[in-house]
């Protein structure tokens, strides 16, 4: 059994910078036992929904427990698949269409590891996770978004 990893939040206000991802990657030189890693990246789409077209999507979360069932999903990971390492981040507030709400960066010694963690992790985070997103059209109007 695997070393339990330590809990903690993996929320952003705001989107999620691509410097932010690129020295997430960065920092990950130095780990020479790594041979993949694989990446997912959430991005706002500006969808047409009733002839309104999305500007942005406001994220909002049940915080506490999702910390918690985000960490329960990497153990379940760390279990599942040999990674090395594993960073998830979610954005609050309010996302633009164009930009990154969901970062999530798997690391193992091989390949086939990241290749399968990343749907795994990704599907469970969006099927488990009290994560909301209110979609704010270009008119001012809003509606909840429903995960597909």
């Amino acid at each position: 059994m695997k070393k339990q990893r330590p809990s903690k939040s993996v929320f952003i206000e705001g989107a999620i910078s691509p410097e932010f991802i690129a020295h997430s990657i960065a920092k990950h030189q130095s780990k020479t036992t790594i041979g993949a890693h694989d990446i997912f990246l959430g991005q706002v789409r500006a969808d047409t929904i009733n002839n309104k077209t999305v500007k942005a999507i406001e994220y909002t979360a049940y915080e506490e427990m999702a910390n918690v069932k985000i960490h329960e999903i990497r153990e379940a990971a760390f279990e599942k698949f040999d990674l090395t390492c594993m960073h998830i981040y979610q954005s609050l507030g309010t996302v633009h269409t164009g930009e990154i709400c969901l970062f999530v960066f798997v690391s193992s010694p091989r390949r086939i590891a990241v290749f399968n963690a990343i749907p795994y992790v990704v599907n469970a985070i969006k099927e488990q996770v009290p994560i909301f997103g209110k979609e704010l059209f270009e008119d001012n109007s809003h509606q909840w978004k429903v995960n597909t």
